[in-house]
This record gives C-alpha cells, sequence and structure tokens, in this order.
C-alpha cells in the first residue's frame, strides 16, 4: 500500500517553465518526473512504477514468442562501432568519451553490434537456430534539441529485440511473431495507435514499419488513406503521380526573356503576359532546389539539386530520411559559387549533367512531362523543357511535403495528415550486420550460412509519456489501469479520526483483495487540495471517505469517466473489487 502521508512525492500546482506538451506538464506536476538537465530525467516512486508496468507487459509479449532476456553493457568499446561503420554513420548523436588510458568509447544508442557478436560468439550450428533475444536497458542519444519532456530525451529507456535465422522464410516469420506482438503490447497498454510503412534509416535494412500514437504533440508526421488501409510515414509515403507522357507531345523548348522573376510567382506572373499558347500556374513551373550531402565520415559536401513542381515545397526531413545516413543541408551562397553555371534563382536542369551536378526529381516530375523553368542564365527561362527528351534525371525521390488530399499510390483515395509519437519499430535487417560481423552456421552439410536478422525496438520511457498525451484531460492524468501506479485512489476527508480509521480499514480490504491501493491519509490538508491531487494524479479509480460516512455511505468515482456512484460501507470491497473487474 502507497500512503500520501509518508510516499515520496510532491504535486505543483503551476506548470513547469520549460514544458510545452501536456504529458511533460503533467508528468512533472504530478510527480511522476523531475528534470535534471536538458533531455535527462529522475523518475520519482509514482513514475517509476507506471513504467515497472510497461516493462512488464513488454516482457510478457516477449514470453510468448519465445524471445530470451539479456542485458549489455551501456559502455561501447569505438572499435566495435567502427567495424559496423557506425562510428561515423550516428556523426554527432553519439556520445563519445575516454577512459583514463586514452581508449575511446560511445554510450550505445542501440546495439546491433552486441547482439550480433554475442550470437557469434556463443552459437555454431544450424541446429541452434532461430532464436530471438531483447533486453530493457537505457540507450543515449546526444539529441541536438531534447524537448517535451521524456518524450524526446537523451537518456531514455529502451525494449531492443533481435531474431536470428537461417533463411529469408525464417526472417519473415519472425518478423510477422514480433509485429503482432507489438500489436498485443499496445492493445494492452491502451494505446490508440496506427502501423505505419517507414524508412530504415541508419539502422539499415529492408521491411520497416513503424507503430504510432496519434497525438497533437507528436514530432512524426504521418498519412493515412481515407479509402484503404495504405498509411505511411512522411518519409517513406509514395503518393499518385500522374501517368507518363509521350515527349513528341510537347513543342520544342523556348528559352524566355524573363528578368526580375527569381521566384515562382514573379515567374508566373510574367508568363501570363506571354503569348505562349497556354496558360501557365505554379504547377507547371519546375524548382530546382540546390542541397548538399555529406557521406559518413567524410569532410567534404557534394552539391545536389532536387528538382520538384513549383507549386510544392521541399521536405528536406523527408529527403533526409530516405538518404540517412548520409547528412543533407540547403546549399548556401559559398556552395552556389563553386559552380558558376548554377545561377541562383534561374537554375534548370538541362545542364547539370554536364556540371557533374547530381540531380534527383521527386516522382511527380514524370517521364515525358514539360515544365517551365531555369534557362541557367540571368533573367532567362525555358518553356516545355521535357523529362526525358531535354534532361534526364539521375534517379527519383520522394521530395514533396506531403499535402492533405494527396492522392493514395494504391487507390487513388485522398491522403490525411496526421501527427503521432513513434511508440516502436520493427525492422528486417537481413544480413547486413552478420556479414560485417562473420555471423555464420553450419548447414546440415557442413556448410556456412549467413545468419539473417531482424530488428525490433520500442521506447519505454516513450510509451508513459505517449500515453499520457492520449489519455489525459483538462484536470490531469488518467492512466490506463494496467499501467497505473495503483487501482484505487482512497481519499480521506476531514478531521474526524472515525473517516482516517475507514478509509484505513478500507485500504487493508482491498489489498487483502489484492488491490493495489494509495491511500491519501494526510491530515490537515483541505478536500479541495486533495481532490485536485487525485485528479491529477490519474489513478483509474477514486474512492472519498468523508462526510457521509457517518450514514454509511462512501463515494465510488471512475477517474476517466468521471461516472461517480454512493456505495454502503460495509458492501464496499466486494463492490470496488466489482467495479475494477467491470473496467478492466
Amino acid at each position: 500500500m502507497l500512503r500520501l502521508s509518508t510516499l515520496f512525492l510532491r504535486t505543483l500546482r503551476d506548470d513547469p517553465a520549460d514544458a510545452d506538451v501536456p504529458s511533460h506538464r503533467l508528468l512533472v506536476r504530478a510527480g511522476y518526473v523531475r528534470r535534471v538537465a536538458p533531455g535527462m530525467y529522475s523518475w520519482l516512486p509514482l513514475g517509476l512504477a507506471v513504467l515497472a508496468n510497461v516493462e512488464r507487459v513488454v516482457r510478457e509479449e516477449m514470453a510468448s514468442i519465445g524471445s530470451q532476456e539479456v542485458h549489455f553493457p551501456a559502455l561501447i568499446p569505438r572499435e566495435i562501432f567502427q567495424t559496423s561503420g557506425r562510428w561515423a554513420d550516428y556523426g554527432d548523436a553519439l556520445f563519445r568519451l575516454r577512459d583514463r588510458k586514452g581508449a575511446d568509447y560511445l554510450l550505445g544508442p542501440t546495439h546491433e553490434e552486441l547482439f550480433t557478436l554475442l550470437v557469434k560468439g556463443e552459437y555454431s550450428s544450424y541446429k541452434d537456430y532461430p532464436l530471438a533475444l531483447y533486453q530493457i536497458q537505457t540507450k543515449f542519444r546526444d539529441e541536438a534539441r531534447p524537448r517535451a519532456g521524456i518524450l524526446r530525451g537523451r537518456e531514455f529507456i529502451m525494449k531492443d529485440s533481435y531474431s536470428f535465422d537461417l533463411s529469408d522464410e525464417g526472417l519473415v516469420a519472425a518478423y510477422r511473431a514480433h509485429r503482432d506482438a507489438y500489436e498485443r503490447i499496445f492493445r494492452r497498454l491502451g494505446f490508440d495507435y496506427r502501423i505505419v510503412f517507414a524508412v530504415s534509416g541508419a539502422m539499415g535494412g529492408s521491411a520497416s514499419e513503424e507503430f504510432l500514437a496519434p497525438a497533437p504533440a507528436g514530432e512524426d508526421t504521418f498519412v493515412q488513406c481515407t479509402n484503404c488501409d495504405y498509411a505511411a510515414n512522411t518519409e517513406a509515403v509514395e503518393i499518385a503521380a500522374p501517368n507518363p507522357f509521350d515527349p513528341a507531345e510537347h513543342p520544342s523548348q523556348q528559352v524566355l526573356d524573363t528578368p526580375d522573376t527569381p521566384t515562382i510567382q514573379t515567374l508566373v506572373d510574367r508568363l501570363a503576359s506571354m503569348e505562349l499558347g497556354r496558360h501557365f500556374t505554379a504547377g507547371d513551373t519546375l524548382k530546382n532546389v540546390v542541397l548538399k550531402t555529406r557521406a559518413p565520415g567524410s569532410d567534404e559536401w557534394e552539391l545536389l539539386v532536387v528538382g520538384v513542381p513549383g507549386d510544392r515545397e521541399v521536405d528536406l526531413k523527408r529527403i533526409g530520411g530516405q538518404l540517412e545516413p548520409v547528412e543533407v543541408e540547403q546549399a548556401g551562397p559559398d556552395d552556389l559559387a563553386a559552380v558558376p553555371r548554377l545561377v541562383k534563382g534561374y537554375i534548370g536542369p538541362q545542364i547539370l549533367a554536364d556540371a557533374k551536378v547530381r540531380y534527383l526529381v521527386d516522382p511527380l516530375v514524370v517521364e515525358g512531362s514539360a515544365w517551365v523553368t531555369g534557362a541557367n542564365e540571368a533573367g532567362r527561362h525555358a518553356a516545355f523543357v521535357v523529362r526525358g527528351r531535354d534532361f534526364t534525371p539521375d534517379g527519383e525521390i520522394g521530395a514533396v511535403e506531403i499535402r492533405d488530399g494527396d492522392r493514395c499510390s494504391r487507390c487513388g483515395s485522398p491522403l490525411r495528415i496526421s501527427r503521432g509519437i513513434e511508440l516502436g519499430h520493427v525492422f528486417q535487417l537481413g544480413r547486413k550486420y552478420a556479414d560485417v560481423f562473420g555471423l555464420t552456421a553450419l548447414d546440415a552439410n557442413g556448410k556456412p550460412v549467413t545468419v539473417t536478422m531482424g530488428s525490433y525496438g520500442i521506447g519505454v520511457t516513450r510509451a508513459v509519456a505517449a500515453l499520457a498525451e492520449q489519455t489525459h484531460d483538462e484536470k490531469g492524468l488518467c492512466w490506463p489501469r494496467i499501467v497505473a501506479p495503483a487501482d484505487v485512489h482512497i481519499v480521506a476527508t476531514g478531521k474526524d479520526d472515525a473517516v482516517f480509521a475507514a478509509g484505513s480499514s478500507l485500504a487493508d480490504g482491498l489489498e487483502a483483495a489484492g488491490v493495489r491501493v494509495l491511500f491519501d491519509d494526510r491530515r490537515g490538508v483541505s478536500p479541495g487540495v486533495k481532490f485536485k491531487d487525485a485528479e491529477l494524479l490519474g489513478i483509474p479509480t477514486i474512492v472519498i471517505v468523508g462526510k457521509n460516512l457517518a450514514e454509511g455511505v462512501i463515494e465510488l468515482r471512475e477517474r476517466r469517466s468521471d461516472e461517480r456512484a454512493d456505495i454502503a460501507v460495509e458492501a464496499a470491497v466486494g463492490a470496488i473489487v466489482a467495479a475494477i473487474r467491470q473496467s478492466s
């Protein structure tokens, strides 16, 4: 039993100054966590209880698919991450340090390398597989802008699990088992969630899906089809593009005098005054945005030009997600000055191949489509510049910012944009790490077979914040019972000793019945303060023992629905246990 008179807890009436999302405000005010430094938090008793309940559900479902728990050090020698290439790939996101002997280490952001090496050191035969291992452990990433409390921190707890199989079919089965387990985990925890296609990024691998909790505070943007079940992170989304055209349908390229038109709008305004045989909109122009990229471990930046329809904005995050671990930034004046043929405001794709500048287009710039674009001379544009006739890109990349109403690539229906919090991510890693570290097993014929791997992560601390985001109300937290630090919050009000004695007796009876109890037995604290604390703390069932005790009645209140009922004190234990079972 938790007694508020002795519990290490201090609730706050005012929001913390740095809080910008509800979970951050409420978890701090309710005394679940306390800030130590940007992106770093201490967990107090009630918060730690919620965290442990989330971990319990995760462990139960991992055990249900035969995954076994291990635990690795957070401190990892540099050589291991150098072998995999991620010492450079992670860039500034790694916490790097040296020991007293000058040896380099890092604080683990994830542990693919150590899992691979562990299995390599222990297993060598096909009889040892398939295998699934997991850990729940603290991870470290040097976030440039930690925000939103524990939603995006520099130190966080994560469940990462890995499957090891000898065939691609085995990997697919392991992936499905983990995916199904994740669905059970998030349903049990009480989440409203979506499964969306995602990019693998620095993790590598092929098949990749995210589990997202829709919430206004979410940093991830995803789309859902309004007709079919297609959903994807905006970094991985594919939108329907127009059908290709026949290049012969278009007139020959025509160079136009367009002085003082460095922007799309000024260009469209100038085109409207010209006799070109048709009306041009911003969507008929081809905007060429100059970026720069840098490969991991390199000091050299290379220019990259991306072509998108002129009525669309370029989504740097989307491009970066597809190119990761390569860094992507907007190019500056000094970068453009290195290639004099790139005339700012008048860049066209016609000369990029000769200038040895890599050129990618969004899939909306389809084969055979004609555009108005820069003529690579100050004050001049070119009309009827056709892909496949006048220029050939080096490839395609999803580059435009996704809009509400963009069409689904599967069924053609409109897409709807939402925001969400990433809860989990599943990857089919394949043989990337097994190849690097030589993880093989001898088959039945004594021949070595390279092991194929899957990687599956859940943000445990993030799940706590995400639940708070999805379930809170204007009064405070509203925990699902499975993660709440207690089932029942008993509030004894007034000064009468009989009230506190009855509350204590009820708490003992409920505890004996297997109910987790938080008992507000504080004396000298007003009923109003106690009620506000009960609402703030978010225990799913509240029982008020107060002035009506003289009539043999106490009040039962459900925190989330605010449903209230008077129950007889003599039958209170049975009534409360029944109410808990009904709401579970």
